[in-house]
């Protein structure tokens, strides 16, 4: 009997532990990943920020982004990753294509060599075992511009599963670098 009590003892100790470290792990703030678009130059857009919405039933979201002008300048697109002879969807991907250069289909990645880890930057990616946290927030340089990325939420179906259903992402374009201005605040 006492070796029962003894056992609940450590087992509610190890709880008590184990959902401290939780929240701890829940409070700390989401890691920043800084990349730079393979294309230079210039250009600057619009300021805006937005959320894309995503879910199985709507998987694709399309955005023209304008640039400083006013004149649509590229096309923001998410869309799903879906491996090859499956039916569901396991990560989402960013892209931004420049829609003066249509060779130029995704300008967000950091080279033209799909084997550069560096392009990790755009797969929004839940996985344990994906190159980026799914949570971290994502700073891409483009040109004369940044793009902010972080997941706000996502769900999977069914909850063990690898499967998604939904994810939430907030979107910013800015002129100015975001990693001098929280350092500021």
């Amino acid at each position: 009997m006492r070796e029962c009590v003894r056992f609940g003892n450590r087992l509610a100790l190890l709880s008590i532990i184990l959902l401290a470290t939780m929240r701890l792990v829940a409070q700390s703030p989401a890691p920043t990943v800084y990349a730079e678009s393979f294309r230079q130059g210039g250009t600057r857009v619009v300021e805006e920020s937005f959320e894309a919405k995503l879910s199985s039933q709507d998987p694709v979201y399309r955005e023209r982004i304008k640039d400083s002008r006013g004149a649509d300048r590229y096309a923001l697109s998410i869309v799903p990753h879906i491996p090859e002879g499956d039916n569901k969807i396991t990560s989402w991907q960013v892209k931004l294509g420049d829609l003066h250069h249509a060779i130029y289909d995704n300008v967000l990645l950091a080279s033209l060599d799909s084997d550069d880890p560096r392009n990790a930057v755009c797969r929004l990616d839940p996985s344990i075992s994906a190159a980026i946290p799914i949570g971290a927030r994502r700073i891409i340089k483009v040109e004369g511009f940044y793009v902010v990325l972080q997941v706000k939420a996502h769900h999977f179906t069914p909850l063990d599963s690898p499967y998604l259903d939904s994810m939430t992402v907030a979107v910013e374009l800015r002129n100015t670098d975001p990693r001098q201005t929280n350092s500021a605040k």
